[in-house]
């Protein structure tokens, strides 16, 4: 698998770009850029994201993943409510197939990891959206009793009867 930093030279090489022409374009400092380039450090999320929008080529490509380098239009993003069939990955949105393509690339302890925290990452979602409606319950005209339900579920569990 290449590294980000081969990717990124492999990048500016076919769109024939000098480091320059990537500070301009994306507004990375010339020493950050410098660093990604010799290797030393690899870029954040919205580095990548800046360098594969200049490049024109795929984030997880720009990454090291085995995928396309072609960048997907940023437009197919903009309709949310049409599937997506991207590289042979069925999805609502363009961010949506990208994890799934670098999810395949995960060995499988990582793959692991990413189902456990998808996991606790959903269910810390489905709490917050519990005490959401809880406190809409205050402002929705309930009754005294949908209002003492809701201020019981408030509690902390240790002031439960």
């Amino acid at each position: 698998m290449s590294t980000t930093s081969q990717r990124i030279q492999e990048g500016m090489n076919l769109r024939g770009y000098k480091q320059i022409d990537l500070v301009e374009k994306t507004g990375i400092s010339k020493g950050a850029l410098s660093s990604y380039i010799s290797g030393r450090y690899v870029p954040k999320q919205n580095n990548i994201y800046l360098i594969a929008k200049a490049l024109d080529v795929n984030e997880a490509w720009l990454m090291g993943a085995n995928v396309p380098m072609e960048r997907v239009s940023e437009r197919v993003s903009e309709k949310p409510s049409a599937t997506i069939t991207l590289y042979n990955v069925h999805c609502e949105t363009q961010p949506e197939a990208e994890l799934v393509l670098t999810y395949r690339d995960l060995n499988d302890v990582n793959k692991k990891k990413v189902s456990s925290y998808t996991r606790t990452l959903l269910s810390t979602q489905q709490m917050e959206d519990e005490v959401y409606e809880v406190a809409a319950a205050h402002d929705m005209n309930a009754s005294s009793e949908q209002k003492k339900h809701a201020d019981d579920i408030m509690k902390d569990p240790s002031e439960w009867e």
